[in-house]
């Protein structure tokens, strides 16, 4: 169990701060807070907080989320809490997402190439870093129990209705950027999914009292 609080990298604390939940609607509230409610009674119970964060390919949205909860998580003082990503399959983390990560301040670094490479993800110097790359949502790497399986796609949300091993499942889905994939827009897509993501994972953990 981590003890002190991580100290996050400026930029990226710099971006959490401009975080704006009031960009987030009412009903889409509704569907954030059973996660907030969740999370607050793993805290309140002295418990260990396991989010898996799953889409169909595990290549970008899941991988976002699974970056932005263990930091917005820090930002709050939640420490006792382990953030995970997988797909229905596994292909690669696609490399926009982790340009995406690496502009807003996480330090990103290859550690491995090929088909599916591998990414160390830090953000903070006294924190180890996530170690992203693509897996199914059921690998070894991943929790077997007592986590909840945040869904991050509709198809992988409909097509996997039961995911072994979750505590609960919360379906909070987010638009695909891989639709603006080797387009002029595409960093540009891409970041607005990444802040999407911050600022709803930002109203999540500032309804959790550590």
């Amino acid at each position: 169990m981590t003890t002190t609080t991580p100290t996050l990298f400026p930029q990226l604390a710099a971006l959490i701060n401009t975080l704006d939940m009031e960009r987030i609607s009412a009903t889409r509230k509704e569907i954030l807070d059973p996660l907030a409610e969740f999370i607050q009674h793993k805290v309140k119970t002295d418990q260990e907080i396991r989010l898996n964060f799953i889409c169909t390919h595990n290549s970008r949205r899941s991988h976002l989320s699974q970056a932005w909860a263990q930091a917005i998580a820090a930002h709050f003082g939640i420490t006792n809490i382990y953030s995970y990503s997988g797909g229905t399959e596994a292909t690669a983390l696609f490399p926009m997402a982790a340009t995406t990560l690496k502009n807003s301040g996480f330090q990103i670094t290859s550690l491995s190439e090929g088909n599916n490479p591998v990414y160390s993800i830090k953000y903070a110097a006294n924190e180890a870093p996530i170690i992203g790359f693509s897996k199914t949502f059921d690998a070894p790497f991943n929790p077997s129990s007592e986590f909840a399986a945040i869904m991050t796609c509709s198809s992988a949300d409909q097509g996997c209705p039961f995911i072994a091993g979750a505590e609960k499942r919360f379906p909070i889905t987010f638009e695909d950027p891989k639709a603006f994939d080797n387009t002029p827009q595409q960093a540009e897509k891409y970041q607005e999914r990444s802040l999407q993501i911050a600022t709803e994972l930002y109203y999540i953990f500032s309804k959790v009292k550590a």
